[in-house]
């Protein structure tokens, strides 16, 4: 299996190649000849691809010891679907998988417009190939996976067993996790595609925009997805009592992410108003650059992360592709300047284009503040040979305010008018959102809530909400009125005439979810201790009682498990049952971590291991509030761009009527 896997990289990387040079020059000669040629080879390179991936993971699968990644990173013990996920788990595995995405999506792709924008096609299909090209050589040539395991350097030998995936790994959001952050990473480069071959065609109308619209929601989408699971992964398994520690991974999937939301944003302009062209060019080529940039920040070595790869000699390699990426694009885009000029300029700043666009200011300047200080280590170490560590707290510092505007700017800006908001207007829709929030406020602090920027987001919050709240009632309103409907039927009628608009406003009101949930890590508290059988740990109102400890193994590990009864008030609450681990094949210890999830807060118990003097346990306590709204505003979030993408009702009406005009000049035609 190790030659058939071989055998399927070196025609991928061949595919990849004709289809790269013969997209370009079937572009060039304007010949379809050609461009089906390359579009077939895009399907070879995914077959190619497909089976390299099965050759590895039926060897992942049927513990094949004689190959060194299956050796490394797989065990004879280890649970079936963890086997599945070894496939990603490791460096030469998980750049087998991202090129093997890439491939399904430019099959996708291919097969999508395999009638339609046949201008654009050819260098649609040369860009995605070219990157396959690139991740092919590297897979291939620098980081293959179907290397044989080696004794000494000298024979070629099978091992009796395996060391096992990685402890930190072996949770099931770990099995999601990596495949939906990648899904996202590697599909912003089908925007990225379409973008440069409307440059380079000079095609750069409304067509490109509505394509590279739905394709950048895709994997914002999911890479968002992603983001959110890795967060649960590390708030379960780490066992610090977070979810989000602004690592350089984390900050690495958050970047093209929040490009990818000021795309979103701004095309809104460009299609309504035929405003910010350059810009959300630029935004598209800005976004699928730090996809890469994600990409190699994972696997360089350059960082210290939980999240990284090892250290590798791979980084340079993924330096010189984002150096032509930049050069190649920043090229193109500043050759075709002249066609990009906008329709229309700002008319007013109180306006729904100075909103989306002060939205957008926002964005860049977090994703430049997030790029700055993840590389600052690296910056410093390069100039002063000295490693100067930015944490939590600067990030924390910068991203805190911006955030508060960018939560107020989701209630407000939906509600200014486009060109030019009316001091009646804006009275009319903000008076009793602004009204109520400033009641929530003042409730919020007698209650106690005295932390200013937990303030601000909850006050944002209830005037966000009831400004999104508002725009479903006034629109539900009108069509109980003209279309005689009950209130449930034109809420429904309502959303489905405009998907996209109201899937909008259910996203937005996921991010006031999410940042409900932010807000609770400014009242969490933490307790620690050394407990025997029969000890109490207090923190906050809640009281735990070590009942026992208890020790056993498994075929994959050794387990400590402390039983804890819980008392919350004085009265029983529920038990909670933290264990240590000892993974046998790694030879590697990790905690399993104990949460009693709740809607006002998280009850979240770590047992760290046992004391070596006394032979007592090491317990840690954490109170985390409001944790769960962060998984609910992540999974509505999902539901609104779902939503969003469900063709409208107005789009098929268009859609339906463009066919008929379409049928009637063909009709003319033969006549």
């Amino acid at each position: 299996m190790n030659q058939v896997g071989s055998v399927g990289l070196i025609a991928a990387l061949a595919f990849a190649a004709y289809a790269l040079v013969a997209g370009a020059v079937g572009g060039r000669l304007r010949s379809p000849r050609i461009t089906r040629s390359a579009e077939r080879a895009t399907w070879g390179f995914f077959l190619m691809i497909t089976m390299a991936v099965v050759a590895l993971e039926y060897m992942i699968l049927t513990n094949d010891f004689h190959n060194a990644y299956v050796a490394e990173h797989s065990n004879r013990d280890l649970l079936t679907y963890y086997k599945v996920a070894s496939l990603w788990a490791g460096q030469e595995g998980s750049l087998l998988f991202w090129t093997w995405l890439l491939s399904i999506y430019s099959a996708l792709v291919v097969w999508q417009n395999r009638r339609k924008n046949r201008q654009l096609m050819p260098y649609v299909v040369s860009v995605l190939m070219g990157t396959g090209t690139f991740f092919s050589l590297l897979v291939f040539f620098v980081a293959n996976p179907f290397q044989e395991l080696w004794a000494n350097g000298t024979q070629a030998f099978t091992a009796p067993d395996g060391n096992g995936l990685n402890p930190l790994l072996q949770y099931h959001s770990m099995v999601i996790h990596p495949p939906m952050l990648y899904l996202g990473y590697v599909g912003m480069v089908v925007p990225f595609a379409f973008a440069t071959a409307a440059l380079i065609t000079r095609q750069l109308g409304d067509n490109w925009i509505r394509i590279t619209r739905r394709w950048t929601m895709v994997p914002w989408m999911l890479l968002g997805t992603g983001i959110l699971l890795g967060g649960n992964w590390a708030y379960a398994v780490l066992g610090w009592g977070g979810y989000w520690g602004w690592d350089p991974v984390e900050n690495a999937s958050l970047l093209p992410w929040l490009a990818g939301t000021a795309f979103l944003h701004s095309v809104m302009i460009q299609e309504k108003r035929g405003m910010l062209k350059v810009w959300n060019v630029a935004l598209v080529i800005l976004t699928f650059f730090l996809s890469i940039f994600g990409t190699f920040l994972t696997r360089s070595g350059i960082v210290s992360s939980v999240h990284a790869f090892a250290q590798s000699n791979i980084g340079p390699f993924f330096a010189v592709f984002l150096a032509i990426i930049l050069f190649f694009s920043v090229t193109l885009l500043f050759l075709r300047l002249d066609h990009l000029k906008s329709e229309n300029k700002l008319d007013s700043m109180v306006s729904r284009e100075s909103g989306f666009l002060f939205n957008n200011w926002i964005l860049l300047a977090l994703v430049f503040a997030v790029f700055w200080g993840t590389l600052f280590p690296v910056i410093s170490k390069a100039i002063e040979n000295t490693t100067v560590t930015v944490g939590a707290p600067f990030f924390n510092k910068v991203a805190i305010p911006m955030g508060l505007l960018l939560l107020l700017l989701t209630g407000a800006g939906p509600l200014l008018a486009w060109r030019k908001t009316s001091f009646q207007s804006i009275r009319r829709n903000f008076t009793v959102p602004l009204i109520v929030a400033a009641v929530a406020g003042v409730v919020m602090f007698v209650e106690g809530v005295r932390n200013l920027y937990a303030w601000m987001t909850l006050f944002l919050s209830v005037f966000v909400t009831i400004c999104i709240l508002g725009e479903f009632w006034k629109g539900a309103r009108t069509r109980m009125r003209t279309a005689k409907e009950n209130f449930a039927v034109a809420l429904y009628n309502l959303t489905m005439r405009n998907t996209r608009r109201y899937g909008g406003y259910v996203v937005h009101i996921g991010i006031v979810l999410l940042f409900i949930g932010f807000a609770g890590q400014a009242f969490k508290t933490d307790s620690k201790g050394l407990m025997q059988e029969g000890d109490l740990l207090r923190i906050n109102n809640y009281e735990l009682r070590l009942s026992e400890l208890v020790s056993g193994d498994n075929p994959n590990y050794e387990y400590t498990r402390a039983n804890f009864s819980v008392t919350k008030n004085g009265e029983a609450f529920t038990s909670m049952h933290p264990e240590k681990r000892f993974y046998k094949a790694s030879q590697q210890p990790t905690s399993y971590v104990a949460i009693h999830p709740t809607l006002s807060e998280d009850l979240y118990v770590v047992l760290a291991g046992l004391d070596p003097g006394t032979n007592k346990a090491i317990v840690q306590v954490f109170v985390n509030p409001l944790v769960m709204w962060v998984w609910i505003g992540g999974v509505v979030t999902l539901l609104g761009t779902l939503l969003a993408m469900v063709p409208s009702r107005v789009e098929r009406e268009m859609a339906e009527m463009r066919q008929a005009q379409e049928l009637i000049v063909q009709a003319g035609d033969a006549f």
